[in-house]
């Protein structure tokens, strides 16, 4: 006869779904949205370097290299993101968001000292890594502890911040990278250090962040759960604000399940949500598509088609940056209210429609640098909202258990089918020296392919998004671990 099993109940998932807004968000809102800060200043860091690096007194790299510079960062967010994804589900998302940015602080740091384009590339892969494993971990940590009134706004928001790290990225290029104040040999070295400078300074603030209590519940540390939630809210009631009580019927009874195997895993992505594994599949892969083709090489069009000098494409990047920042900022309440499937839709379907008209206008030859920055910043207000929705969606629509792999799996997907090909690939298209006749074509092409695939990302959103606006992360999809009817029917044991 078999053991029954322990079932425990618990209200750890309500209690923190209706916490009011405090100050303990705000901890966990500049504590871990830091990681997008730092992604987005390295990525323009090394893309405003790129014309830099091809210097003769520096690394004296290719046109291809430079294009293969950012393929390394990005396969090394791949790699890292697969490692850490199911790592952060077994050790926890607090030990991995302290863990990966260690590992980014020292990939970028050794980044720095390169001798050639092969430690370059090494080390970069290693920052890569770092980066790759901190989506996984935060974002899980963050969809699990935020309210669920709250879980949209803020998720978009801080995956919206990447831009607010890619505005320092550039402020730090117009300085860095102007042989007038820093030699051309030390300004690309010294632009690898800012972000782990500022990373050594985040880490000790993540230090007070605590482990998510829905993770502990779910891994048999249901008492440790309970405690850091009566922390949570003494918190919340030292500030004046009176907690109403949680309804006992909204408890959650689980009860502790082996390691998911990795059939086990490919069996509920694919049969128990494959409808929903196609979803985060493609808006993955195509917001991914469009950005890292047109993040990386933003600079290169503007010195090669419109005659920017080198260390003046900063200046453009600034307005091209704040869009991006904003659009997530604006737009984030809209998943909350309007919901979720039809803001994606929304946003995905018309920043394509905007990138196929800009795609005329520049084989047109009507552009000029600033309009053709104003196309950017129009575009990427809506398509940086869509993209932050694509984290949010993977993240939430998946089991507990298995959010950090989930993450990971579509992360480690749409980086690797549309960001490590994509700043490879329109490099080419862009031509560069190779393309003295600045025939437009190729690039023009390149851009509607882009926003054919964002259309096309939209409407899979339409017809097999999740409405999960509002709802508790164990209403959009239970728990591995939560008991069925047959262990409640045998069960002689349950701890609330």
């Amino acid at each position: 006869m078999s053991t029954p099993s322990t079932i425990i109940r618990s209200l750890v998932p309500a209690r923190m779904d209706r916490l009011p807004w405090a100050r303990f968000h705000w901890l966990i809102v500049v504590g871990l949205g830091v990681s997008w800060i730092l992604d987005g200043l390295e990525i323009q860091i090394v893309s405003s370097m790129g014309s830099l690096l091809q210097n003769q007194h520096t690394l004296h790299l290719t046109h291809g290299e430079v294009g293969a510079m950012g393929s390394w960062y990005l396969a090394g967010q791949v790699v890292g993101a697969l490692f850490f994804g199911r790592i952060t589900d077994k050790l926890g998302r607090k030990k991995l968001f302290i863990l990966t940015l260690a590992i980014y602080l020292i990939g970028s740091g050794l980044a720095g000292f390169s001798w050639n384009v092969m430690s370059l590339f090494v080390f970069r892969f290693i920052a890569g890594m770092g980066i790759g494993g901190e989506y996984t971990a935060i974002n899980s940590a963050i969809d699990e502890i935020m309210p669920s009134k709250y879980r949209g706004r803020v998720d978009i928001a801080i995956n919206g911040t990447y831009w607010g790290g890619a505005a320092l990225g550039a402020a730090a290029s117009l300085l860095l990278y102007n042989e007038h104040y820093v030699p051309v040999e030390w300004g690309w070295r010294i632009g690898f250090f800012i972000g782990p400078v500022l990373g050594f300074i985040i880490i000790f603030l993540r230090r007070q962040i605590p482990e998510s209590p829905r993770w502990l519940l779910t891994h048999g540390r249901a008492m440790e759960a309970e405690r850091t939630v009566d922390e949570i809210e003494e918190h919340v009631r030292s500030r004046g604000v009176d907690l109403p009580p949680v309804d006992q019927s909204q408890a959650l009874e689980i009860v502790e399940r082996d390691r998911v195997s990795y059939l086990q895993m490919a069996r509920i992505f694919f049969g128990r949500y494959p409808s929903r594994s196609f979803l985060g599949f493609t808006m993955m892969v195509t917001q991914a598509f469009l950005y890292n083709a047109i993040f990386f090489t933003e600079a290169q069009v503007l010195t090669h088609f419109y005659h920017v000098p080198d260390d003046h494409t900063g200046y453009y990047f600034f307005p091209f940056a704040i869009g991006n920042l904003i659009g997530p900022i604006v737009l984030g309440p809209l998943f909350d209210s309007i919901g979720r499937r039809k803001m994606i839709c929304g946003t995905y379907v018309l920043s394509g429609v905007l990138l196929a008209l800009s795609a005329w206008a520049f084989h047109a030859g009507i552009l000029n640098a600033a309009t053709q920055t104003a196309f950017w910043c129009v575009i990427f207000f809506f398509a940086s909202a869509g993209a932050s929705s694509a984290y949010l969606t993977v993240s939430e629509i998946f089991p507990l258990e298995l959010r950090g792999q989930a993450i990971s799996f579509f992360f480690a997907i749409s980086q690797g089918a549309g960001g490590v090909l994509a700043p490879y690939l329109f490099s080419l298209l862009v031509g560069g020296a190779d393309n003295p006749s600045l025939d437009r074509v190729p690039l023009a092409i390149g851009y509607l392919i882009g926003a054919a695939a964002m259309i096309f990302g939209g409407l899979v959103a339409w017809f097999f998004g999740v409405d999960a606006e509002g709802k508790s992360l164990e209403h959009i999809a239970d728990p591995l671990s939560k008991a069925n009817a047959d262990e409640l029917g045998e069960s002689g044991r349950t701890r609330v």
